[in-house]
């Protein structure tokens, strides 16, 4: 448990700015910046997004989804259409795997084992597939999609905690037909929004992924956000 990740906890914030503070955060390990394993929690307003597979996607579908009053953009994660929005945990872990382990299948993994044992955590039965994510039987409960830069993540993960799931309506989320969506809130039959679920994930990542976490210092937060708004 010597290994030290930072967490800032930032609330809502558009898909746009989380995509330039992604960058950043990445920077800094390419620059060798000490203590830089960060994990940002947040919510976006409603965006559909794409992953490097975009060929199914072409710009009337974004147009389309668009009328719905939601976001959409092009990414260079892993994985295939989805959706964000209120309600829903996002958390984009930006990890040296080197400090862990230098292997992006072994970090997928532990990420859907951090998802599983928060579930178990709440009382909810949740697993695995052929497919990425965490599965509560044939629907998913959270999407992973990740990108890594000389083993530097960026992307992550989507968790329905109060999702509006009407949303997933209007796409075959992350491609995969025949299957469906659900959220925290639907399996345990009450309202379970984010703030509850943000400390249950945090002590889950701690013990999968054997670290501890701090708060991102909140100095180094606002000059962060300041260059992003300009």
């Amino acid at each position: 448990m010597n290994k030290l990740v930072k967490v800032w906890q930032i609330g809502r914030l558009s898909y746009r700015k989380s995509l330039e503070l992604q960058k950043h955060l990445v920077r800094l390990h390419h620059e060798n910046k000490e203590l830089s394993n960060t994990l940002v929690c947040l919510e976006h307003p409603p965006v559909y997004t794409t992953g490097i597979r975009t060929g199914q996607y072409p710009e009337q579908v974004a147009k389309n989804l668009e009328q719905l009053g939601a976001e959409f953009y092009r990414t260079n994660r892993g994985g295939l259409i989805t959706f964000h929005g209120p309600g829903q945990l996002v958390v984009y872990p930006i990890l040296n795997l080197k400090d862990f382990k230098p292997s992006m299948r072994w970090y997928v993994c532990h990420i859907e084992k951090t998802v599983i044992r928060l579930c178990n955590k709440l009382g909810i039965e949740a697993g695995t597939s052929p497919n990425t994510g965490v599965w509560v039987k044939d629907n998913k409960i959270c999407a992973i999609g990740v990108h890594g830069s000389r083993f530097v993540t960026s992307h992550g993960l989507a968790l329905n905690c109060s999702t509006d799931l009407t949303w997933f309506e209007h796409i075959v989320p992350c491609g995969i037909e025949g299957k469906g969506v659900t959220s925290l809130s639907k399996e345990l039959n009450r309202h379970v929004d984010v703030e509850e679920v943000v400390p249950l994930f945090l002590d889950s990542f701690s013990e999968i992924f054997g670290c501890h976490y701090v708060d991102f210092p909140k100095k180094e937060c606002d000059n962060i956000l300041a260059d992003l708004i300009q």
